[in-house]
């Protein structure tokens, strides 16, 4: 944790020198309660790490960090001498109820920005690429994986009735229950006809279980955390995670609607961060070397003063 807390030191100066110049007086019913009780209340998921999770009795996490930059760079937007922070661990619906009952202020998850979900909360600038990924056993018939990564099989003949729908059928497969890749895969499903089954999982967990003693064939979820999962599992060597995003779903953090001068403050820590350059290293942290993909995402994600 230690380097961790050094990157992160690096970061967050970076991101309050860029804060400093900036004097306009901001008001809204979150920050005016804050400016008023010197304290943030921060939601986080316990459960969606990389993002989000517990540490030793401390959430900690890729989101985690960036809400205490947010923090911080709260803090000197509204001239505050001190800023408690107050962490809630929230699951599942209860994130949202939170922002609606002003339980959090702000929550720190991996939360999929979506039409539906913008009728109960608002979301900040979006802090991640994700999409729904597909992780497999590496006994999986190779046509499955070929199927699954490229649209066809590489080697089997073009028959009528399309080999690729013959691979799919009679097959399970499972999602993570109440999120966006369980409406897709059962919407896949329907769309192309297919006699397959759709069993929905309560975690990460329980879905790798089903793929190694062969319940499931595969496991969809969103990419980053299915990755996570794959690495932490005791049976890593035996999974696979294919490289493609059946989805475009990127992640944002969840704040009350109507609320525009919170979700401003909010935004404009965001964008400095990505235009820091210590954002990099702080990326890196949590998920590697951000390709030329990523780079492009957060470049043209942060917004100009």
């Amino acid at each position: 944790m230690s380097g961790r807390n050094g990157r992160w030191g690096v970061f967050a100066a970076s991101v309050l020198a860029a804060t400093a110049g900036w004097a306009a007086t901001l008001h809204a019913q979150t920050l005016d309660r804050v400016r008023t009780t010197s304290a943030l209340k921060l939601g986080y998921d316990p459960d969606a790490r990389p993002f989000s999770f517990d540490a030793q009795g401390k959430p900690d996490g890729y989101t985690v960090a960036l809400c205490n930059g947010i923090a911080d760079s709260l803090r000197a937007q509204l001239n505050l001498p001190k800023l408690d922070v107050e962490w809630i661990s929230l699951s599942g619906e209860a994130k949202v109820r939170a922002i609606q009952d002003g339980t959090a202020d702000l929550v720190c998850a991996a939360e999929p920005v979506t039409l539906n979900r913008r009728q109960q909360v608002s979301f900040s600038l979006p802090i991640f690429p994700s999409g729904t990924g597909a992780l497999l056993s590496t006994s999986a018939p190779l046509a499955l994986r070929e199927v699954l990564q490229y649209g066809e099989p590489s080697s089997r003949p073009i028959w009528r009735g399309a080999p690729a729908r013959t691979i799919l059928e009679h097959k399970t497969f499972s999602s993570i229950a109440g999120t966006t890749s369980e409406g897709w895969l059962s919407d896949r499903i329907k769309t192309f006809q297919l006699a397959a089954t759709a069993t929905p999982v309560s975690d990460y967990q329980q879905g790798i279980e089903r793929v190694l003693d062969g319940s499931s064939a595969v496991l969809f979820g969103d990419m980053p955390l299915l990755m996570d999962a794959a690495a932490r599992s005791d049976s890593s060597g035996n999974l696979i995670v294919l490289d493609r995003h059946f989805t475009y779903e990127p992640l944002g953090l969840e704040l009350a609607r109507g609320d525009e001068d919170f979700r401003l403050a909010v935004d404009r820590a965001l964008s400095q961060a990505y235009a820091a350059p210590a954002f990099r290293a702080f990326f890196t942290t949590w998920f590697g070397p951000p390709d030329d993909a990523v780079v492009t995402f957060f470049r043209q994600t942060a917004l100009p003063e």
